[in-house]
């Protein structure tokens, strides 16, 4: 009987032609970005040998370790090294020579844009593109992470060398405030979408807490008894739309958002009373909730909100208990399989009213602290959450139809969609041109997590 061999799988010549060709355009980019740079010709030859041996030896000794042999069956007429290539790597290699040619028309079309960090912006980015097809299939089941981590990180590389403050440590922090926000937004968003449902009474949710925290305020009640009653009241509102859900299956879009077009109208209604601002409400915030959620907020004498903490906190929690938990355990159970979760005695009611007052709870409480943020009440201040909870959901890689991927997933989405508003932002791009990129990049990114089988084809 014949050992199984666990020695690193060989190269096979087409791969060791890529690595070489790969190599090549990456030790001459080097050069260009030496060049552009008015760097010492000693130090760019140095550093230009530094970086092709390195990637080499990585490439030769490094990737072996990963690559999966693929069977061949043997035919002495089989393609070419060069035709091998072509047919293992032909998505990829197209998209090099797409970049690579854009590149290079908008060099020669835009005075200046052939500069040092571009081309080197241009390098991360051919990088995370070989790294994601090279390395990217041994993270198969949790690939969507892998893939999110790789953009997140390019996104911040590319936009720490064009854009000036950008890594500075005012712009981290406020980057880490704002995705606080959304995070803790999605944590109801994520917990729904797990059972396979959908949660549309968020942005609804958010704008009437806003509204209705700033006005139980004006009216005398105690600043700290009307952040309970505004995050109770959320969270009998996630009661109300578990409870609707549950009993009308398949109808939890339309659902929600009745529910938050009604709490939401409610709160105009009432707030509007002997005043002509309905929507908005005037009044002065407390400091500490100010402190909780400004830019200027401190916890414990450090300079950082106490929002960003509260949000990491949270993150912790559920990232823990849903792995760890009984109630997560039975949570994903009831995504994948409803009727096997049933036949185990797993209550269906029980879990989709807790998914939904959770998000009712966390949205209230969004609410209350994009008051702080603010310092005024507009009640439509959660709007934009209506499509980026969903986009932090599906881009970090949990599957809408339940049983698959996690908060720690929605945490990499959220930075994601933080750092990629920031760097347009950064760049000067209007509010139109934004929202065109960030569907441009949001689309390729969901489909090809949608490639991944759902976990029901797979048991």
């Amino acid at each position: 009987m014949s050992q199984t061999d666990t020695s690193p799988q060989q190269l096979s010549l087409a791969t060791r032609l890529l690595g070489l060709i790969a190599g090549g355009i990456l030790t001459l980019l080097s050069v260009i970005f030496g060049f552009v740079q008015d760097q010492p010709v000693q130090s760019i030859i140095l550093y230009a040998l530094a970086t092709m041996a390195l990637f080499f030896w990585a490439w030769k000794f490094i990737l072996p370790h990963f690559l999966v042999e693929r069977e061949h069956t043997e035919d002495t007429h089989g393609p070419g090294p060069f035709r091998r290539i072509w047919i293992d790597y032909r998505p990829s290699l197209i998209g090099l020579a797409l970049i690579v040619l854009a590149f290079f028309i908008l060099a020669a079309s835009i005075d200046g844009f052939l500069n040092g960090w571009n081309v080197l912006s241009l390098i991360i980015l051919l990088a995370i593109i070989v790294a994601t097809r090279t390395i990217g299939p041994l993270f198969e089941t949790n690939r969507s992470a892998f893939i999110g981590i790789m953009v997140l990180i390019g996104l911040f590389s590319v936009g720490a060398m064009n854009i000036e403050g950008f890594s500075s440590g005012w712009n981290i922090k406020s980057m880490l405030l704002f995705a606080s926000f959304l995070g803790l937004a999605s944590v109801g968003q994520t917990l729904v979408a797990l059972l396979g449902g959908l949660d549309l009474s968020i942005p609804f949710v958010i704008g009437a807490a806003n509204v209705g925290l700033l006005y139980l305020i004006s009216l005398g009640v105690p600043p700290w008894l009307a952040f309970c009653i505004v995050l109770v009241i959320g969270a009998l509102l996630g009661v109300v739309n578990g409870l609707l859900s549950y009993r009308l299956q398949g109808q939890a879009l339309i659902v929600t958002l009745g529910t938050g077009f009604a709490i939401s109208g409610g709160v105009q209604i009432i707030t509007s009373i002997g005043t002509a601002y309905g929507g908005n409400v005037f009044g002065t915030v407390p400091g500490w909730l100010s402190n909780l959620a400004a830019m200027n907020g401190k916890t414990f004498g450090i300079p950082v909100p106490a929002a960003i903490f509260i949000w990491a906190l949270t993150a912790l929690i559920l990232v823990v208990g849903l792995r760890v938990t009984v109630y997560g355990r039975y949570l994903y159970a009831l995504g994948v399989n409803r009727i096997s979760a049933k036949r185990v005695m797993i209550s269906e009611l029980k879990y989709w009213v807790m998914a939904y007052t959770v998000s009712g709870f966390f949205s209230a409480l969004t609410g209350a602290l994009l008051l702080g943020w603010s310092g005024g009440g507009f009640i439509g201040v959660g709007e934009q959450y209506l499509f980026l909870t969903l986009a932090a959901v599906v881009v970090g890689g949990t599957s809408l139809l339940g049983g698959h991927g996690g908060y720690g997933f929605t945490v990499i989405g959220v930075l994601v969609l933080q750092v990629l508003s920031s760097f347009l932002v950064g760049i000067g791009l209007d509010y139109e041109w934004q929202q065109f990129i960030y569907g441009l990049l949001i689309l390729p990114m969901v489909a090809l997590y949608a490639r991944s089988p759902h976990i029901r084809t797979q048991i």
